[in-house]
């Protein structure tokens, strides 16, 4: 059994960032476990560019946002295992691993930082009728085979689910030749950012079906047409309005689900909303010393927030390894954030404000598109922030930003709600 201050299980951008956070506050005894055959994570497949604006303020392709990371972590010598897969966490914190040269193996961990990030979601979660031809694949592994194994999936393309990952695709394919008939998507509004409709669809004339969804899938061997219907505001198809495109491809790209299994096994207590680990202002969850951040956590559109977020938890989890921890000898009071009206969920959960950072980011997503309206925050029940909005849609992550000072003020705040209000 090795022992180390910190293992860091993922070694893509969240992984990357916690580590470097964490040596440069003074963490020598670090670990990175990665099952892949190399760091970087998703953004290995990601080459389009739109990168690193907020990070090193110029535009990178995702192998290159990457790269910076994977650059400062061998320079600080931080150790890192490749083609290594975790297979348990305990309470106590001891890792259980296995890879080709060592073996299986255990390590014991004064923290953990939980960074796995998140995966598709599959075909079966969508109950689509018909055979299982070939020539369904998951946006992500269409990219894959596109950008990396240097695969076509298909000549001509439907696309269901209107996330970032079935947006580029859909750019991705028309570049490479093949046609991209149309863009489905069930819900009234796209669940991308605004600019990858306006770069990925409409500069290419690809038309967005809102409300749409598939409802037969034609072929036996191979996919030869689906059939869109309209839906309704119960999300059931409406009779009369179903439409045949014919295509030999259909990519699901029908949202991101958090790679919680580890997290689950060892006690984490989970959000419903997020599917991601419930956490306090220092990215901690439940069980103490284990921090989690990035897509583990929640699912972000830019990894430029998967790194600031990460970097915090790199942070908080040296500061725990160390015991300097600010409050420990002060009274513990948790705060709790109530997200209503709108407000689908936030990151953190609680806060203690003795614990925190002169600063916190507090992020969230809203349920529905919302026009002309205010984001609210209330301390119990004292409007502290009102905020005028154009637009907020479920596509776009949000943030607000509170400072321990403006905590400090209200020493007996028990709650902090946030919601969407119209006036």
């Amino acid at each position: 059994m090795k022992n180390y201050d910190i293992v860091i299980v993922g070694g893509g951008p969240a992984g990357l960032a916690a580590a470097v956070s964490a040596r440069q506050s003074g963490i020598e005894s670090i670990i990175i476990l990665e099952r892949d055959k190399e760091l970087g994570g998703i953004l290995n497949q990601c080459i389009h560019n739109g990168f690193g604006l907020h990070t090193f303020k110029e535009e990178l392709t995702g192998p290159e946002y990457a790269d910076r990371f994977i650059a400062q972590v061998k320079e600080l010598g931080i150790e890192y295992k490749l083609n290594t897969m975790v297979l348990d966490i305990g309470q106590d914190k001891t890792v259980t691993a296995m890879n080709r040269e060592d073996g299986m193996f255990g390590i014991q961990a004064k923290a953990v930082v939980l960074a796995m990030g998140c995966r598709e979601r599959p075909r079966g979660a969508l109950n689509i009728p018909g055979y299982r031809p070939a020539g369904i694949y998951s946006a992500g592994t269409a990219q894959r085979l596109v950008n990396m194994e240097g695969y076509m999936p298909g000549r001509e393309v439907v696309i269901l689910g209107s996330g970032d990952i079935g947006l580029i695709m859909a750019r991705r394919m028309t570049l490479e030749g093949a046609k991209v008939k149309v863009v489905a998507e069930l819900m009234p509004y796209s669940g991308g950012l605004k600019r990858n409709i306006v770069q990925c669809l409409d500069d290419y004339g690809i038309p967005l079906k809102l409300s749409h969804t598939v409802v037969d899938i034609k072929g036996k061997e191979r996919v030869e047409g689906i059939t869109l219907a309209q839906v309704d505001e119960k999300n059931k198809p409406i009779p009369g309005t179903e439409e045949f495109y014919s295509c030999d491809t259909l990519l699901l790209s029908v949202g991101l689900i958090p790679e919680n299994e580890l997290s689950r096994g060892m006690g984490v207590a989970i959000n419903p909303v997020t599917s991601g680990p419930k956490v306090n202002e220092s990215l901690e969850t439940n069980l103490e010393g284990v921090f989690a951040c990035g897509n583990v956590l929640h699912v972000h559109d830019l990894v430029d927030f998967v790194s600031e977020e990460a970097s915090a938890a790199g942070r908080n989890a040296a500061a725990y390894v160390k015991g300097s921890s600010a409050a420990d000898a002060a009274p513990e009071t948790e705060i709790c954030l109530n997200p209503t009206a709108g407000v689908r969920y936030t990151v953190p959960s609680t806060i203690r404000v003795a614990r925190m950072e002169d600063n916190l980011t507090v992020r969230f997503r809203v349920g529905g598109v919302y026009k002309n309206c205010f984001v609210s925050v209330y301390f119990d029940d004292e409007r502290v922030i009102h905020r005028k909005r154009q637009v907020l849609a479920p596509g776009e992550m949000e943030e607000v930003k509170l400072t321990k000072e403006q905590l400090l003020q209200y020493p007996k705040l028990e709650q902090i709600t946030f919601k969407i209000e119209e006036e």
